[in-house]
């Protein structure tokens, strides 16, 4: 098993930015959002299964998932959300384990906002929380996304609380500065994990 840190942090806490930085220092990226975007693609079963439960409505005249749509329906009903989950996330894990296995770097990183709610963390050997204060990442989200500040309070709601994610990270970086202050604290822990790795 690869040695494997799992990234993950709120809207707008700079995960991305972290996840970038990694990429540069020549680590192996497996990025659970573009999973889940991977699994749902034309022809591919996932997508045929979730035409079947949910309907014709959900996919678009070129056969594509028309996410507006599914966002509707899974907003205003629990369960199902979580029938697709049951679709599409052992799909998505499948996938990741896959990708990780494929890694060359002398460790790999799995990037994903849903870390610890999926259970993807119990991929990983240890946990790296990119962290910021609410209002930064209101500010930040709103700058990059031009999305309206009720929005992404709801994204914020929505997601684990701040609180859990610090209890259950091994490693947290508050990220409440400049980018070279973040690369600084990156720099260090990219160090470590090498010797983690190194010795696993």
């Amino acid at each position: 098993m690869h040695f494997t840190v799992g990234l993950t942090g709120g809207i707008g806490s700079g995960k991305s930015a972290a996840s970038d930085w990694f990429a540069a220092q020549g680590i192996c990226i497996v990025d659970a959002d573009l999973v889940s975007r991977e699994v749902v693609t034309a022809g591919q079963p996932a997508l045929l299964e979730i035409e079947q439960y949910f309907g014709s409505s959900v996919i678009q005249t070129d056969g594509t998932l028309n996410r507006a749509q599914l966002r509707k329906i899974i907003f205003n009903s629990p369960d199902a959300k979580l029938k697709l989950e049951s679709i599409t996330h052992p799909r998505i894990r499948l996938a990741i384990v896959q990708q990780l296995a494929y890694a060359t770097s002398p460790y790999a990183l799995l990037v994903s906002p849903l870390l610890f709610e999926t259970d993807q963390h119990l991929l990983v050997q240890r946990t790296l929380l990119i962290d910021t204060t609410e209002a930064l990442q209101i500010q930040r989200a709103s700058e990059r996304d031009q999305q309206s500040i009720q929005q992404i309070e709801k994204i914020i709601k929505a997601q684990m609380p701040r609180e859990q994610k610090q209890q259950r990270a091994d490693d947290i970086i508050l990220n409440n500065s400049t980018y070279d202050a973040l690369y600084q604290k990156l720099h260090l822990l990219h160090q470590h994990y090498l010797i983690l790795a190194n010795n696993s």
